[in-house]
């Protein structure tokens, strides 16, 4: 019970719709339970020969005032109470994509995305459902219910205890099947994220599946994954599809005990025709509640199962976070001299297994105003070392330090008001080249943005293209070449320009006299900021004031280009051999 507090809020603040829809609900209720009164006195005037057609008439018009009325009433309350949930499952959803935003890339690491893709459609709207229409039926199944038995009963008392006999059943039933309902809607909701995940997995790598033509095997497996959504389909079908019957076959029992009692009375004369006659109106208007248990049963249960999937989101607890700051701290305003200190930083990813640290005892002093190289081979910790800094990752042990604060008493949000990042694998949105590059940034003079997109190299490219800024880049930058995007990403972290620069392998995929122009672009660059640089090739680093050379996670070599050269080490044997291989290249 504990994952419907979520709900509250949304019904606090939609209290006053919520009480609005009710009234209007209930008024439409008690207006049909006239409806069969108004039968009664036409049969009884007919029966006893003293119906004339002015009386048919007003009883007639009775119907139809009714019906307006109820009309009328009916569109408030599916306004009010439909309109609730549908804002409830808007709040809910926003509630979830802005949660999802405060987790950890660790986080991400772990999780599906099809499964998240579940949460944010199927399961929102099986709360949507048991908020709407559920308290709809609820509220039907005890008003409507309870109203309809008190004029049965005002017709005949015993009569109405026999047609209710069977309900003691019904509310057995709903208990029985209620349990297994949700199992299984869990097993559902789980399967379907499954089957949301492989389909999406499988459409973002079409490409891979169609050069390697494995069209078949990939067809068969999603195959294998839809026949499993559909074998936890089937097993709920055999609850729901018990449980509907076994409503209906009571709710006809209790007509078929009427039809023989109710006529032996009528036939006596104890109730007349008439009376018989609403006491079957009012068995049907009493059938729909009765169903409405097993419809309300059905949905607060998938409502449920569904909630708790979205609880159990809603309750992780982002790895990275505000908590450590200090409350009487003051607020970090944008900084002008960014000085960078490592201090003994060492970082593991899987903090249970401290035997492979990623990083280990790194040390370093940068000043505001120069440029750092970092180098090394693949999975010496390069990109994770230029990860601690905004924090993606925290630190194990050590401390990283901005201009004499320690990032872990800035706030996240000022912290990266001082960064701007361009990981190893840039990413782009489906949108135009210049979505991309102002990334939700608005008020940006068109000086800025020409200048940072020729720092980047790509205002050529832009002017070549027939819709310049507004071309459109397709999903993740498909109709653009690996080197398109990389530059795309670089003026989009230029276009920040912000006090630190971080550029995780900036030209791994642009030609070498690009890269020469971009690399001179962010030397220039690192006069009036901190620049850090990873890079594979090596010549682009010779500008740094300082390089270092990483290996397993510690720092092996450090200094300038031209100290690193006369050392000999690593570094030195890289930069050789990519000199002759950038030679051969050459010719």
């Amino acid at each position: 019970m504990q994952s419907f507090s979520l709900l509250k809020p949304y019904f606090k603040e939609n209290r006053h719709l919520i009480f609005l829809g009710l009234v209007c609900l209930i008024v439409v209720d008690f207006l049909q339970l006239f409806i069969p009164r108004i039968i009664k006195w036409t049969i009884d005037d007919l029966t006893a020969g003293s119906a004339d057609p002015a009386a048919l008439m007003r009883y007639a018009l009775y119907i139809i005032a009714i019906a307006v009325i109820m009309g009328i009433f009916r569109y408030l309350w599916r306004h009010c109470l439909i309109g609730t949930s549908r804002r409830v499952e808007e709040g809910l959803r926003n509630e979830l994509f802005s949660h999802l935003q405060t987790l950890s890339p660790s986080y991400f690491a772990k999780a599906k995305t099809g499964d998240l893709m579940a949460h944010a459609t199927n399961d929102i709207q099986n709360i949507r459902m048991a908020t709407g229409m559920g308290l709809v039926a609820l509220t039907d199944a005890i008003v409507l219910g309870i109203a309809a038995i008190g004029f049965m009963a005002y017709i005949n008392i015993t009569l109405t205890i026999l047609v209710l006999l069977p309900m003691p059943l019904i509310v057995l039933g709903t208990r029985f099947f209620g349990k297994k309902l949700y199992a299984r809607y869990q097993g559902v909701q789980a399967s379907f994220s499954n089957l949301t995940e492989a389909v999406r997995e499988r459409f973002a790598g079409i490409r891979i599946i169609k050069a390697f033509g494995m069209e078949k095997e990939e067809a068969a497996f999603i195959e294998t994954v839809s026949e499993d959504y559909i074998k936890k389909n089937i097993l709920l079908v055999k609850i729901i599809g018990s449980f509907f019957p076994m409503m209906l076959f009571l709710a006809n029992s209790s007509l078929a005990a009427l039809l023989y009692f109710g006529g032996r009375k009528t036939i006596v004369g104890l109730i007349t025709a008439g009376d018989f006659v609403a006491f079957i109106s009012y068995l049907g208007l009493l059938t729909w509640p009765m169903m409405a248990i097993g419809w309300v049963t059905n949905l607060i249960h998938r409502g449920r199962a569904s909630l708790d999937r979205i609880n159990k989101i809603l309750e992780t607890k982002p790895a990275i976070s505000d908590s450590e700051c200090n409350k009487s701290s003051v607020k970090h305003e944008l900084l002008t001299k960014t000085d960078l200190r490592f201090e003994k930083v060492s970082f593991f990813y899987n903090h249970d297994n401290k035997n492979t640290p990623v990083l280990s005892n790194i040390d370093i002093k940068l000043k505001h105003g120069t440029a750092l190289g970092i180098v090394g081979p693949p999975g010496s910790g390069k990109t994770t070392l230029a990860s601690l800094i905004p924090r993606l990752f925290d630190v194990t042990s050590g401390n990283i330090s901005i201009a004499g604060h320690n990032i872990r008493n800035m706030l996240l949000s000022d912290l990266r008001q001082q960064i701007s990042f361009m990981p190893q694998e840039p990413f782009l949105f489906s949108g135009t080249i210049l979505d991309n590059i102002l990334l939700g940034k608005k008020n940006i003079k068109n000086a800025d943005l020409i200048k940072a997109v020729k720092r980047a190299c790509l205002h050529d490219t832009i002017n070549s293209f027939k819709n310049g800024f507004e071309t459109i880049v397709g999903e993740k930058g498909v109709m653009l070449s690996g080197g398109q995007k990389q530059r795309i990403a670089l003026a989009r972290a230029f276009l920040k320009n912000r006090s630190i620069l971080i550029l995780d392998d900036p030209i791994s995929q642009v030609d070498m006299e690009t890269g020469n122009s971009i690399i001179n672009s962010i030397k220039s660059m690192s006069k009036d900021m901190l620049v850090i640089i990873v890079s594979h090739r090596l010549s682009a680093l010779s500008f740094a004031d300082n390089i270092i050379v990483l290996d397993n996670g510690r720092i092996t070599e450090i200094g300038s280009h031209f100290a690193l050269m006369e050392k000999n080490g690593y570094y030195a044997k890289t930069y050789h051999l990519q000199e002759v291989t950038e030679d051969i290249n050459a010719n």
